[in-house]
């Protein structure tokens, strides 16, 4: 776990433990490690019902709709929500636990077409919108975003710059009710480059766990 001390103070560590047996999650616990991140519900349930209560899970893969029930009672934080209409989910589910769920809203920076996330635009148009205004249950913490797979690191630098100045800017409106504290992004291959553009949360997994075995 000596990613954690190389971060700076300001930086929150996601240990990406997606397909990792519980074994290896208890090691990473008994060193100090208390914010884990999945990308399958039902995995995400199975470790929670079987590990310490003090965990914060977080979701960090693509939610679907009807997937959100199983989660509500226990999430911590949803990091991909790419719609209102998963924003409504989220906040209906929340409320039968009693609850206000924390979500980033993921935004789309990388050239990948295969990557979700909203743009500039869909962003502004949910935060102003009358629906996403009456949600009482969630509470938007912030934006994420995935950069493009490249070894060209301006590239990259570019695409997380991006990122920070529509965070700043949103921060800076008056559109949103209280500021957002979130910035995820940066993972194992890039997370130096996500903290120098101004990332707050970091989501890193081979560089802690090694290499997944996905057979």
């Amino acid at each position: 776990m000596s990613i954690q001390s190389e971060l700076p103070e300001n930086v929150t560590l996601v240990a990406v433990s997606k397909t990792m047996p519980i074994p290896d999650l208890m090691e990473a616990y008994a060193a100090g490690q208390r914010i884990f991140g999945e990308n399958k519900v039902q995995e995400m349930a199975d470790k929670h019902e079987q590990m310490p209560k003090d965990i914060e899970w977080h979701m960090i893969g693509h939610v679907q709709t009807n997937k959100v029930k199983f989660m509500a009672p226990f999430v911590s934080l949803i990091h991909g929500v790419d719609s209102l209409r998963l924003l409504e989910e989220i906040n209906r589910q929340a409320q039968k636990n009693n609850r206000v769920i924390n979500c980033l809203l993921q935004i789309h920076i990388a050239e990948e077409e295969t990557k979700f996330g909203l743009d500039e635009n869909d962003l502004m148009e949910i935060l102003e919108s009358e629906r996403f205004k009456a949600l009482e249950n969630i509470h938007v913490k912030g934006l994420m975003g995935m950069a493009t797979f490249t070894e060209n690191e301006e590239h990259i630098k570019k695409e997380f710059a991006n990122l920070k100045t529509i965070f700043d800017h949103v921060n800076s409106s008056s559109i949103i009710r209280y500021p957002m504290s979130t910035l995820s992004m940066g993972m194992s291959g890039d997370y130096k480059i996500a903290i120098d553009c101004g990332s707050t949360m970091v989501r890193i997994g081979s560089s802690i766990f090694g290499n997944r075995n996905y057979n």
